[in-house]
């Protein structure tokens, strides 16, 4: 049996929907964030999340060595901050953070204000897999933002998606 090509699995991804985050962490390693949507959740007792990371990314050696993330969930409209945290507008890590309204929770990984949600976490453990690290973060404390609509990546596109009560 063949396997999947590449190119394959990256379109069969690209239909699968996944909420926007910026992943941030501060410490001795730096301040750094990346655009993320390799987030999800693995239980609520202790509340755990997963957050895949590529081996490449600035964001991985900073995230071992400081041993906190943030994982921000994104409004419906922050398409710009977005791709900022994304690289694709040339912003270096400072100039990425002079966007949008920074503060933090206990572990003192930078928290979005403007956040639906910020997850401040610990690293627990991390598994190398492939291309990518897998870092298994225990939440620490939760900062619930404005009810609105939060912003997904879908068909290698954004869109928001869910109605403010």
């Amino acid at each position: 049996m063949m396997e999947p090509s590449r190119q394959e699995f990256r379109d069969a991804m690209a239909r699968l929907g996944a909420a926007v985050t910026i992943v941030t962490t501060d410490g001795p390693a730096g301040r750094v964030g990346i655009t993320a949507s390799a987030v999800c959740s693995v239980t609520d007792s202790p509340p755990t999340l997963l957050v895949c990371m590529n081996r490449t990314s600035s964001l991985n050696p900073a995230v071992q060595a400081n041993g906190v993330l943030c994982v921000n969930v994104l409004p419906g409209d922050a398409e710009l901050l977005s791709n900022t945290f994304a690289g694709f507008t040339g912003a270096d890590q400072a100039a990425r953070f002079a966007e949008g309204s920074w503060t933090v929770l206990q572990t003192g990984a930078p928290a979005l204000e403007e956040a639906v949600a910020a997850l401040d976490c610990v690293v627990e453990e991390v598994v190398e897999k492939g291309t990518h690290s897998v870092v298994f973060a225990r939440v620490q404390a939760i900062r619930l933002g404005a009810k609105r609509p939060a912003l997904i990546w879908f068909s290698r596109n954004y869109h928001p998606v869910g109605i403010p009560e």
